[in-house]
């Protein structure tokens, strides 16, 4: 499990690393277009939410437990800007399944 860290105080949020991956990408692209947004962020089975107030402005950071990267999923990315951007900000959602490549067809 990694952690998205908020502000100075170092408020943060358990999640686990392949969805900070893609959390990292969403707020980094949201961040440098100068975007701000809220993030809400489940605490856990029935222990309650937090809203995060996401702006250039405020020092974040993404702490990841493993040393590699994982494959990012482009749907998922879609799914989450789509939500960053809209009125209700970003919640994370469950990550889409990827179409799986038909191989390519045997020149003749």
């Amino acid at each position: 499990m990694g952690k998205f860290i908020y502000g100075l105080g170092g408020d943060s949020v358990e999640l686990d690393d392949r969805t900070l991956a893609h959390l990292r990408i969403v707020v980094m692209n949201k961040l440098r277009r100068s975007e701000p947004f809220m993030f809400d962020a489940s605490l856990g089975e029935g222990t309650g939410r937090r809203s995060f107030w996401l702006h250039p402005a405020v020092p974040l950071q993404f702490q990841f437990s493993g040393g590699r990267s994982p494959r990012l999923n482009r749907l998922w990315l879609d799914e989450l800007m789509k939500a960053a951007s809209g009125p209700s900000g970003l919640t994370i959602m469950p990550e889409p399944t990827e179409p799986v490549e038909a191989p390519a067809a045997d020149p003749v």
